[in-house]
């Protein structure tokens, strides 16, 4: 399947959901369903739930809250009518003890009446703005995952969550950046307007090149990193809690939901 194709086969939240749900898709979202709101996930047992409720809203920008679950209810109404949190996003990280175990498909045979799924704003949302603004995004363009580091900002601890922000990275001409930071100001949604820009060291990441989650980046003469937090943040706040089960997407894989991105 070429590029082109990919993207009209994929135009909606629920095409892309029913062809992870069939098994037809398990690489990164970046790029498809242009237009819909993607989201983070997270996943964890009940008795967690408060304490990371009040994590998500401590940092918001790094864990926008798009929707949280009923106990042991796989569905997300508010967020798309036939959402089926157990199949609908293309791979899952699961962690044991706050270290990734697993990696899957599915969640139907690890389900239990007490998970509660939280959806968090992912910034693969505003980039829609980005390309209909023309601005080149480009692990999109390479059909790559997008580039993610850990910094050295420490999260705001609430019970057991905490630890250091994750952040992703796109490099633009530094025009091209200045829109791009003006653009995702409007979704606060989605992470809105960047943390850092510039500089790298400058937020503990030793060496831009190699990202701790993603691809490498595609780095041009004269360009300016922008840095977004992201929402892979709460994957080093469950390494920090440790809990003895804990679900999350794998990076850059999300669940796209049939809410709107739309600026305007």
């Amino acid at each position: 399947m070429d590029d082109a194709a990919t993207l009209q086969r994929f135009d909606t939240g629920a095409a892309l959901r029913a062809a992870c749900r069939a098994g037809l898709w398990d690489r990164p979202t970046s790029g498809l369903a242009q237009g819909f709101q993607q989201g983070n996930i997270v996943i964890l047992p009940r008795a967690l739930a408060d304490d990371f409720l009040r994590y998500c809203t401590r940092n918001p920008k790094p864990a926008p809250i798009l929707g949280v679950s009923e106990p042991g209810d796989p569905s997300l109404p508010t967020l798309g009518a036939d959402i089926d949190i157990r199949t609908d996003v293309p791979r899952y990280r699961v962690f044991r003890d706050g270290e990734p175990a697993e990696a899957l498909t599915d969640l139907n045979a690890l389900w239990r009446d007490d998970f509660v799924t939280f959806v968090l704003g992912c910034s693969f949302s505003f980039e829609t703005a980005l390309l209909r603004a023309a601005i080149p995004v480009r692990h999109i363009d390479a059909s790559r995952n997008v580039p993610m580091y850990r910094t050295n900002i420490q999260t705001e601890r609430a019970g057991p969550f905490g630890g250091p922000m994750v952040v992703s990275m796109r490099p633009f001409t530094p025009a091209d950046a200045i829109r791009a930071i003006v653009l995702s100001s409007y979704l606060p949604q989605a992470h809105g307007a960047p943390v850092h820009l510039g500089d790298a060291a400058a937020i503990g990441i030793a060496d831009i090149t190699a990202p701790d989650f993603g691809d490498a980046p595609d780095i041009h003469d004269g360009d300016v990193p922008v840095f977004w937090a992201c929402g892979v943040t709460p994957q080093s706040a469950i390494r920090h809690a440790r809990p003895p089960i804990a679900i999350t997407h794998e990076p850059g894989h999300m669940l796209v939901t049939d809410l709107r991105a739309d600026i305007g």
